[in-house]
């Protein structure tokens, strides 16, 4: 799993993180699907993201490499102000996510450890590796918390 991590971020960035890319079949009664593949040296590897919910939401991330699942992330995250929820997610939240892996800083999870669109903060901190890990992406607005996603994850051995 050498090409983990650059594998992550290219994957991240061509499926919800960019908002042009399509869903796929739901995997799972009422998901929402991403997917995405790529090869390596003739070893496949496999992205699917599902979820559930929208203001409030819980999914899972996984990666299957030569068709074994090989990482997986899970996360939890709600709009505290749902007045504010089409602007966090269009606005702030996808364009986050579109800049994972520019800061070393952090694991290339979720997005910068900092990002500022006006009066809206991002922030994400992550503890540990991606063999295991875990994390916290905040949005705040003129200081006041209105998003937050929890996560955490790592690889998966037999």
């Amino acid at each position: 799993m050498e090409n983990l991590e650059e594998f992550l971020i290219i994957a991240k960035l061509n499926t919800y993180a960019n908002g042009k890319s399509a869903r796929v079949e739901s995997s799972r009664q009422g998901s929402k699907d991403y997917h995405f593949e790529k090869f390596y040296d003739d070893k496949k590897y496999i992205y699917h993201d599902t979820y559930f919910g929208g203001k409030k939401f819980i999914g899972e991330e996984i990666v299957y490499f030569d068709s074994k699942p090989s990482f997986a992330m899970n996360y939890y995250g709600s709009v505290l102000d749902e007045d504010e929820s089409e602007i966090i997610f269009n606005n702030v939240l996808r364009n986050a996510l579109m800049k994972v892996g520019e800061d070393k800083s952090v694991l290339p999870l979720r997005g910068p450890s900092e990002f500022v669109v006006e009066n809206y903060v991002y922030n994400f901190k992550s503890i540990g590796t991606l063999e295991n890990f875990i994390g916290e992406e905040t949005i705040t607005k003129n200081g006041e918390l209105v998003y937050k996603l929890c996560c955490h994850g790592g690889v998966i051995e037999k």
